[in-house]
């Protein structure tokens, strides 16, 4: 399921957020990569050791964790700590696969679902679309500051080249309970539907049902 979920970061977050982002110093993103995507990665990233990466990650990962949508959507068991990563003219990030397995020895993880948290509004740049590749073709995706885009790990994707102005992103992964993506995508439409009928009829026995339906069905297929 590709989910775009909007206003994961405010206003205030994102300036901060900018405001630490400008100060740090930034180092080849290819470091961080793995044989495969090391080929094709071209951007910078801010170390994993810099002084900021922990207010960074305090306001962009507890904005994201705890937002309903991505709980709902993502069914998060483990969240990596993200990477922050910068585009300027001619950087871009070829077609390629995230890493199945991620995380330093004794603290591995299975990537289920990707995210990009985009800190940089879209008139700030030019070109750095994500572009991911779904059975209904590729899907584009370049959303306002603030707002985030998840998406299986094991898609095909890429960053398109950025030819005008600084593409600045946040990216994650998750190990989530609900390993099979067509499952995730099944209790997330019935959790909205659930929602919506809870509003409307909540003394309703049919609903109560479904709540229940829902609650048994995410005890099933949770695997922790």
């Amino acid at each position: 399921m590709l989910l775009p979920i909007p206003n994961v970061l405010n206003l205030e977050q994102l300036t901060t957020v900018r405001e630490l982002i400008e100060s740090s110093r930034f180092v080849d993103g290819r470091l961080s990569a793995g044989v495969t995507a090391r080929k094709v990665k071209n951007n910078e990233e801010i170390p994993q050791d810099a002084q900021a990466i922990n207010q960074l990650n305090n306001i962009v990962m507890n904005a994201l964790y705890n937002h309903p949508t991505y709980q709902a959507a993502v069914f998060p068991h483990r969240v990596a700590t993200p990477f922050y990563a910068r585009y300027t003219p001619g950087k871009a990030y070829g077609d390629h696969v995230d890493d199945p397995v991620m995380g330093p020895m004794g603290g591995r993880y299975r990537t289920d679902v990707s995210t990009t948290v985009f800190i940089s509004d879209p008139d700030d740049y030019e070109g750095g679309e994500t572009v991911i590749r779904t059975q209904f073709g590729d899907r584009k995706v370049k959303l306002a500051a603030g707002d985030a885009i998840t998406y299986p790990s094991g898609s095909l994707h890429h960053v398109a080249e950025v030819t005008k102005g600084t593409r600045l992103v946040a990216v994650t992964w998750a190990q989530s309970m609900i390993r099979d993506a067509d499952k995730r995508e099944l209790l997330y439409n019935l959790h909205k539907t659930r929602e919506s009928l809870q509003k409307k009829y909540p003394d309703d026995d049919e609903v109560v049902k479904i709540d229940h339906t829902y609650i048994n069905l995410v005890r099933m297929w949770t695997e922790i």
